[in-house]
């Protein structure tokens, strides 16, 4: 049985990466540079620390679907956000490690028809398994959970995505 992630440790690197990320004009710029499609769409950082983030993406013209409901892909990229930027967030420092995802499943429990904002709780498990690769060399796998609220609280949609890291060789 795996033991549970010890919560990371805060250095001022990783502060410096949230007052980047979370300064909304160059959070803008970062999505409209790196990320278009989630920048045009209005997706998001509104919180990050080193165990959450959270992640928004508005119902408007350019997130809806035929069904006047958020498309699937839109709550998607939210979803994937929430937890990328704690990856991002935990990869940021030390010796460099690629991430990737490898396996994305998805519930969907009510019509997402308000802003959704989607908060991922992984933080702790993300570090580890970065401090894991970089210390063995070896890849590490975490399924990282995303779960959507609507306005009102309700739950629209949970997202269990699995990120890949991998220490890169030196040399």
């Amino acid at each position: 049985m795996a033991q549970p992630a010890a919560p990371p440790v805060d250095t001022p690197a990783l502060a410096a990466f949230r007052r980047q990320l979370l300064n909304p004009f160059k959070q803008r710029l970062f999505l409209l540079s790196k990320l278009p499609a989630a920048g045009l769409a209005g997706v998001r950082v509104q919180q990050l620390t080193l165990e959450a983030a959270t992640v928004t993406v508005p119902f408007k013209y350019l997130t809806q679907n035929p069904f006047r409901s958020i498309y699937f892909a839109c709550l998607s990229m939210a979803a994937e956000m929430a937890s990328g930027v704690l990856a991002m967030m935990h990869t940021s420092t030390g010796a460099p490690v690629s991430m990737l995802v490898v396996g994305l499943e998805a519930d969907f429990t009510k019509k997402a028809v308000t802003r959704i904002a989607f908060e991922c709780a992984d933080g702790a498990a993300i570090a580890q398994a970065v401090a894991e690769s970089r210390a063995t060399g070896q890849g590490r796998t975490v399924l990282a959970t995303s779960t959507g609220r609507d306005a009102s609280g309700d739950v629209v949609a949970v997202f269990r995505i699995t990120w890949s890291f991998r220490a890169k060789k030196r040399g």
